[in-house]
């Protein structure tokens, strides 16, 4: 792999990057140079911790309350989905009224006869698409 940098203050600053595939080097590339994340501060057993969005797999709203679900843990947030939605990059996309999925931490969908779509995470979780995204989501993943 080449590496070549340019210093030119007419030009505008980007970063690209040409691979074969994606593997985990290029999404750790990825994930230091995304400046479009932000931090949320995520509470839990009366702790309150620092959450980077990349780090998140789902937003899921329960009982009245949102929580960010990370691979292995829950944190109660103190904002609506809504709020944090439009602050979220486009690698973030609700697929049900509760839920808004981080599309990198999406291990599979599987449908049911029924025509239910449902979604697997990494981390175990799951949740169904709505029918009011479905379309958005099949344009998304190309299903």
């Amino acid at each position: 792999m080449r590496f070549r940098i340019f210093i030119d203050k007419e030009h505008e600053e980007e970063i690209l990057i040409y691979v074969h595939e994606k593997t985990p080097l290029v999404e750790k590339i990825e994930k230091l140079i995304s400046d479009d994340t932000f931090e949320l501060i995520g509470y839990k057993d009366r702790e309150a911790v620092r959450l980077c969005t990349n780090d998140v797999v789902c937003f899921v709203a329960e009982d009245n309350k949102v929580f960010a679900m990370t691979e292995s843990e829950k944190f109660n947030l103190r904002f609506r989905l809504y709020q944090i939605e439009d602050n979220l990059s486009d690698n973030f996309i609700r697929i049900n009224q509760s839920c808004i999925a981080n599309i990198n931490k999406i291990d599979r969908f599987d449908a049911s006869i029924s025509g239910t779509l449902v979604v697997r995470f990494k981390n175990g979780y799951r949740d169904f698409v709505s029918r009011r995204q479905m379309k958005n989501i099949k344009e998304r993943f190309g299903l």
